[in-house]
């Protein structure tokens, strides 16, 4: 009998998740990115515009975000991106992107360390003026629960968020799933969930159902 954690088994969907990203060919990934870039324009600046959109740049098996960047610049949008810096904690918030250009490779980065725009970091409450975030998911399910990369920084910043802006988890269609996800008490819950195929709307302060691994559920 062994004790299931939710952050083990978090880490367990994480890997199986990255493992069938793994397969995806560069083209279906490309198509995927432009399809994405679509959906959001079409579902979420019409017919009101939002004025600050938080987004992010896109790597590894993201879907790639790149053209949803591009479409919300040349519409005007304002644009923040994270920006980690040194990782130290007062060295990591938002950084404002006004042109693709300016996305580098942070100084001395890993490859696991998305691109950063030049110019002065914003705090963490610069997500307060935000109508609208895009937050990269390996799943969402359909009570909002998220599943991120595990280190919590998402869930940190998303506390700024202000009442009535959209939250969207972004994922692949096959990452919106009905059985619910381990849920800790510092998970934000998503208010949207965005695929290249379509979007779809929860209803915020739904509670989950317990998921199996919430209560420590012990298994053969």
């Amino acid at each position: 009998m062994t004790d299931i954690s939710p952050r083990s088994e978090k880490t367990r969907l994480r890997h199986a998740a990255i493992a069938r990203r793994k397969l995806i060919d560069p083209g279906q990934r490309e198509r995927a990115g432009i399809a994405l870039m679509n959906l959001i324009m079409k579902e979420f600046l019409r017919p009101t515009r939002p004025r600050t959109i938080a987004a992010y740049v896109s790597m590894g098996t993201e879907i790639p975000l790149r053209p949803t960047l591009e479409a919300l610049l040349g519409h005007g949008m304002r644009v923040l991106v994270p920006r980690l810096g040194g990782g130290a904690a007062d060295d990591v918030g938002w950084g404002l992107l006004t042109k693709m250009e300016d996305l580098q490779r942070p100084s001395g980065a890993s490859q696991r360390r998305p691109d950063e725009p030049t110019g002065r970091r914003l705090p963490p409450n610069a997500l307060e003026s935000a109508d609208l975030i895009l937050v990269p998911a390996f799943a969402v399910d359909t009570h909002g629960t998220r599943l991120g990369r595990g280190g919590g920084w998402y869930d940190r910043a998303l506390r700024h968020v202000p009442s009535g802006a959209t939250i969207a988890g972004v994922c692949w269609p096959w990452e919106r799933v009905a059985t619910p996800l381990p849920r800790e008490d510092h998970d934000v819950p998503m208010t949207a969930i965005v695929t290249p195929r379509d979007v779809t709307r929860i209803a915020p302060n739904q509670e989950p159902p317990a998921h199996p691994s919430s209560r420590y559920a012990k298994r053969p």
